[in-house]
């Protein structure tokens, strides 16, 4: 059995589930190399192969790793002993250090470095100068296996001798069959599966000793390959600089699964991941290790780019979720309530999900569309619009998944938990069926287009809100137009009419009419006199009639006793002024008689006058064109003319106005077709991405103004029955452009988009100015159609494939885009293309992995396994409970047993169809 014993940490995978993203340096060297090469830390003061530097070198190493986080360490020294200390092995210290010991700051070493895998680089005998390979192991191999393992490839031969590198005595080819036949004959695991394992990769390449140096052209015959995982880029290369050179090495590196990869090769601690590689691993061990270079093209990332100055620089979008910003689901907690997802034991039931690509499988009413369907109906994001689906979607988004209220706790790292939940999740769903539905959305195909180049998509979105912006300017702006020419009309119509008023007061004026309304004063101020001398008269004379009746002025005598009181004398005073007033009285009667004779005498006298001015002013009138009545009209004329100034002042700045206006609604149909054609050269440039990225065997077209609703319901408001039956008697690409028609109405020849004389009549009367800017104001969105290579050369609309070629080119293009939102589908392989699935719509999927989460609900091993699940989650259920039957990567036995028995149908199924192929 081994001596060495695994202590767990479970910080990594309880921070991000599943398989995650690692820096990783897999070529280290140690002080086990020294004094050959490798150089001590200054700490390490006197004898370095004493035990306590030893361990003090093993701390200095696993801190330097930590501190520039540096997760996985690939320790390589050229000897794997120390000095000639016997067994002693400092990088076997650092195994167990890193296992065992806690950091100054009281944190485990095995929380700080996630992987540390024991190793050597020995020369082996091959060509002129030898050729050196990576050998890693797990730590379960032990520090005795591990010494032996290194004897046996070395032949016993010392690796340094003066401080030289000394050659193995054998050839690669029998240093890895030792090698295998060493490590079959140390199985000690359960089931006679082995508890360690190893591999190899070719370090530094193209060096002197390195794989492609060595025997330079015979080195392809005679080293092998096959046993090799990795091949070691140089401190300056990349893989483009190797490919350049040899033609036939990626084919090569195809057949064998070969992937390319960084190391430091350092000699001292301070340039450990001086290079380094991403990878990604579930599991600390070789086979992790092993998975990560078998799907090198998921779980490896070259950590470098090329500069303008032809310098290597690290790439800026690390694929770690944890030096990110993008949204990710963790975590899923269901407690209470009557959940298909529940535990009768009150503990909550858990979900944990990978930042990156995430499979849910198991059989049929296993809970993965419940899942999938209560996770959208939670947070609710936007449902299917076919009804079919969406009342499904609902239906098991309450009924199964939230039945009873339970909580339901979500845990996106790095998000705002106080918004709406799908502003803190914001996934984008797709149910069973719903990705055929999509095929036939042209917004849903315009909206995947715009997401898949990254350069171009925030112009694109920045244009498509201006020209929604522009749309609604234009058409608020037409309106408004419209307005303001009405109310011009009206206010042209009333300064006409005080202008007419104004004109007919001119006519009035030169024919006298002032000469006559000063005759017809005059006339009527005398008959007014005479009216009051008359009636003066004859108040006075009735006066006069009744003072002359009065009895005190009778000469009758009183009653004595009145003679007594009033003497006669003041009896004959009173009589006598009596007299006086009634001979007054009689003589005013007189002088307004005189009065009334002389007023009728005057008044007849300017009346004749009037009427003789009267009858001139008509004559005048009469010879200017006007009637004579309009003299009863002058009060008013004047009145009305008055307004004059102020009409003409509104309509001047009506005018002005109306010509701001115009030239504004010029100025944003220049700017709207301006950011039309932006737009247009944009998705030009992702057709062109669309082309080279499938190889042309998907491609977009634009169709200008493609989507014509708008016309269509214009046309339809002009309530004109034969302009209706025009448009909808033309097919869809005849159907001209709004500036095509209104070139033809404007140059009179509609007759050229098909229209009978009759309807273009028709049409001329009901477009005045104001509905030809109406017209001009509406904009159609261009259309954008999808194709597919069904053989060369041979392309086939989107609409007419079939459901599951249509899921495949939707499905890659989703998987293409830019969009950082979580992606969740249910069974998308449903009548899916299996050859379209592995030449497109995996290798799409695989270039996600560190850019965007990705959740799928599936029945397809091959979406699983070829597309390489970070994170696997097998469900099981019974009539109204689902449960975990266990999750985890597929370097996980229980996983790989899961994968094989649900989707394979199980290991004699598998294994039946590797003997009917012929495998």
């Amino acid at each position: 059995m081994s001596e060495f014993l695994r202590k767990q940490a479970d910080v990594w995978h309880h921070a991000v589930p599943g398989a995650r993203w690692f820096k990783a340096d897999l070529h280290i060297h140690t002080i086990d190399d020294h004094p050959g090469r490798a150089k001590t830390p200054g700490a390490i003061k006197g004898d370095w192969t004493t035990e306590e530097n030893v361990e003090r070198y093993a701390r200095l190493l696993l801190q330097a790793a930590a501190k520039r986080q540096v997760h996985v360490l690939g320790l390589t020294p050229h000897s794997a002993r120390l000095g000639d200390n016997g067994d002693a092995s400092a990088a076997w210290q650092i195994v167990e250090e890193w296992n065992h010991g806690v950091d100054d700051d009281g944190i485990p070493f095995h929380d700080k470095v996630y992987a540390v895998f024991p190793g050597f680089e020995p020369s082996l005998r091959e060509g002129q100068g030898g050729v050196h390979v990576l050998f890693l192991f797990d730590p379960e191999i032990g520090r005795i296996n591990y010494l032996r393992a290194f004897d046996l490839v070395m032949n016993q031969v010392k690796p340094w001798q003066k401080n030289r590198l000394q050659l193995s005595h054998k050839s690669p080819r029998e240093a890895f069959q030792d090698l295998h036949d060493f490590h079959q004959d140390n199985q000690d695991g359960p089931n006679g599966s082995a508890a360690w394992n190893y591999i190899a990769l070719a370090p530094h390449i193209d060096n002197e000793k390195g794989v492609f140096r060595a025997e330079k052209g015979q080195i392809l015959e005679k080293f092998p390959f096959n046993e090799i995982a990795g091949l070691e880029l140089g401190d300056e290369k990349l893989p483009d600089d190797l490919f350049s050179k040899r033609p036939w090495l990626p084919g090569h590196m195809k057949k064998l699964r070969h992937a390319f990869f960084h190391g430091s090769d350092a000699y001292s601690v301070k340039d450990i991941g001086r290079r380094f590689t991403w990878l990604k691993l579930a599991q600390p061990s070789i086979e992790g290790l092993r998975q990560a270079f078998l799907a090198a093209d998921s779980r490896m990332r070259i950590a470098y780019e090329r500069t303008d100055d032809r310098k290597l620089a690290e790439i800026p979008d690390a694929p770690d979720v944890t030096r990110s910003q993008r949204p990710w689901l963790k975590s899923i907690e269901i407690r209470g309530g009557a959940s298909f997802f529940r535990r009768e034991d009150g503990i909550p039931f858990r979900f944990e999900l990978s930042p990156d690509l995430t499979c849910i499988i198991g059989g049929s009413m296993a809970g993965k569309s419940t899942l999938l369907d209560g996770l959208r109906v939670y947070v609710e994001a936007p449902l299917p619009d076919d009804s079919n689906l969406r009342n499904q979607v609902v239906a098991r988004g309450r009924e199964r998944f939230l039945a009873a209220s339970p909580e339901i706790i979500l845990e996106c790292p790095g998000q705002d938990p106080t918004g709406h939940p799908h502003e803190y999740w914001p996934a984008v769903f797709y149910a069973q069926n719903e990705l055929q539905r999509l095929a036939q959305d042209p917004n849903a195909i315009e909206d995947l287009l715009a997401r898949l180049v990254e350069a171009e998509t925030a112009a694109i979105k920045a244009r498509q809100e201006n020209l929604q912006t522009l749309d609604n300017d234009l058409a608020r702006l037409a309106m408004r137009l419209r307005k303001l020419e009405d109310g011009i009309a009206e206010t042209e119509q009333a300064t006409e009419r005080a202008t007419r008023a104004t004109n007919k007061l001119t006519a009035f004026s030169e024919a006298g009419i002032n000469e006559l309304h000063d005759a017809s004063a005059a006339a009527q101020r005398w008959r007014e006199a005479l009216v009051f001398a008359e009636d003066a008269h004859k108040e006075t004379e009735a006066l006069a009639d009744r003072v002359a009746s009065n009895e005190l002025l009778t000469d009758h005598d009183h009653p004595p006793a009145v003679a007594d009181v009033v003497p006669a004398r003041r009896r004959d005073t009173v009589r006598h002024s009596w007299r006086k007033v009634l001979d007054l009285l009689r003589g005013a009667a007189d002088e307004l008689a005189q009065v009334a004779a002389e007023s009728s005498s005057a008044a007849s006298t300017l009346a004749a006058h009037e009427a003789k001015v009267k009858a001139k002013v008509e004559r005048e009138l009469a010879q200017a064109g006007l009637d004579g009545a309009h003299i009863r009209e002058f009060q008013a004329l004047s009145q009305q003319a008055a307004l004059r100034p102020s009409y003409q002042a509104h309509l001047d700045r009506q005018q002005e106005e109306l010509a701001k206006k115009t030239s504004y609604f010029k100025q944003l149909l220049a700017e709207r077709s301006k950011v039309v054609q932006e737009q247009r050269q944009a998705f030009d440039r992702v057709i062109c991405s669309i082309q080279n990225d499938f190889h042309g065997r998907i491609r977009a077209i634009r169709i200008d103004e493609g989507s014509r609703e708008p016309m269509h319901c214009f046309l339809r408001g002009l309530k004109q029955g034969g302009v209706t039956r025009w448009w909808n008697d033309l097919d869809e690409d005849q159907r001209p452009m709004a500036e095509e028609l209104l070139a033809s109405l404007q140059e009179r020849r509609l007759a050229d988009l098909g229209m009978s004389a009759a309807v273009a009549k028709t049409f001329g009367e009901c477009m005045p100015v104001a509905s030809q800017r109406d017209m001009q104001a509406i904009r159609c969105n261009d259309r954008y159609l999808l194709e597919l290579e069904v053989s060369p050369g041979d392309y086939r609309r989107l609409d007419s494939l079939s459901g599951g070629q249509r899921v495949s080119v939707l499905l890659s293009l989703l998987l293409e885009t830019n969009d950082p939102r979580p992606l969740v589908i249910d069974q998308p392989e449903d009548e899916l293309d299996t050859r379209f699935l592995f030449d497109t719509v995996l290798p799409a999927l695989k270039k996600l992995k560190g850019r965007r989460q990705i959740i799928v609900a599936t029945h397809q091993a091959n979406i699983v396994v070829n597309g390489d699940a970070d994170q696997v989650i097998l469900l099981e259920a019974t009539a109204d409970q689902g449960r975990i039957a266990c999750a985890g990567a597929i370097e996980s036995a229980f996983v790989r047993n899961a994968i094989v028995h649900t989707l394979d149908g199980g290991d004699e199924a598998f294994r039946l169809r590797q003997v009917k192929y012929g495998f």
